[in-house]
């Protein structure tokens, strides 16, 4: 197997040689910069500086971040702004939802900051975009990664009610080192009830979710984390490396090789997800095409143990 570069003491981590990608051009990168921007529409791929922004992008496949670029949560592990937000665009919906189309999208992916100082916490804001997006583009599979809405069941059921083809919200990492990686407001058991929340609200939608490695989990604690999210019904599972986006954020204890991405990927399904996709570059919205496949191909959710 190959040898693990490890964060030296105080310094910059050494990459390894598979944590490399091109910096994103081509015509669907110019086409879809220039829509968001006439728009002012956000997508995660640049808020968080994702690796795989190059890839998809060339693909015509971007994931839009709502609520604005500004979260009211301090994860340490994450690139998008925080502070106090702006307030939101009562035209985000529209344009969201006019973007898709304009982009002839089959599955796209909505996310969206954390917007703690509002009273819904952004969740009519979310059903405003799901009911928009759907109104425009009834067959698009609508795949939507959530905050946690404090684990208020009466928001989580506005949000679950609205129309979306994927509920998904991030578990993140594994219950050891939640309090480390998150802000001090999201919880693990509060993330694993917003999933049972979503399967209890919507049984007939899939469930989905994601986990970094990097912040110093062993390997059992990662499969002890996969049968608490099968507990919760999870179907769809993403295993990526952690990157640190500035000296800010925390260091990366490790990097996990290829191999080792390979193992958590069949041990996930062999435990039972009905998707999982684990690599150095994986993120939660990656290699969505897949899922469509699946849902299209007419997938039956799972169930809560």
């Amino acid at each position: 197997m190959a040898a693990i570069p490890v964060a030296p003491p105080g310094g910059r981590e050494p990459k390894p040689a598979w944590l490399k990608r091109p910096l994103p051009s081509g015509p669907a990168v110019n086409q879809i910069t220039q829509l968001l921007r006439e728009n002012n529409l956000h997508t995660v791929c640049e808020e968080a500086r994702c690796p795989n922004r190059g890839e998809c992008w060339a693909k015509g496949e971007a994931t839009l971040m709502i609520g604005g670029d500004t979260c009211t949560r301090g994860c340490r592990f994450c690139d998008v702004k925080t502070g106090m937000p702006a307030p939101l665009d009562v035209d985000e919906p529209e344009k969201v939802a006019k973007t898709v189309d304009i982009l002839n999208l089959s599955y796209v992916v909505v996310t969206s900051v954390d917007r703690d100082e509002l009273p819904d916490q952004g969740a009519g804001h979310w059903v405003r975009t799901i009911e928009a997006v759907k109104r425009k583009r009834p067959a698009t599979i609508l795949d939507i990664l959530t905050p946690d809405f404090r684990g208020d069941e009466n928001l989580i059921r506005q949000v679950a009610v609205a129309g979306a083809d994927v509920h998904a919200h991030n578990i993140e990492t594994t219950r050891s080192l939640h309090t480390k990686v998150r802000d001090r407001r999201a919880k693990y058991d509060q993330s694993l009830d917003v999933l049972r929340a979503f399967k209890k609200f919507a049984p007939h939608v899939p469930t989905k979710t994601g986990i970094m490695v990097g912040h110093g989990e062993t390997r059992e604690e990662l499969l002890e984390t996969f049968r608490d999210l099968l507990d919760a019904g999870v179907d769809f599972l993403t295993v990526g490396q952690y990157l640190r986006p500035t000296t800010w954020h925390l260091p990366v204890e490790r990097y996990w090789t290829p191999e080792e991405f390979e193992d958590l990927e069949r041990e996930a399904y062999r435990m039972g997800f009905g998707h999982a996709v684990s690599g150095p570059f994986v993120r939660s919205s990656y290699k969505a095409w897949e899922i469509e496949g699946l849902l299209r191909a007419g997938y039956k959710p799972r169930q809560p143990a």
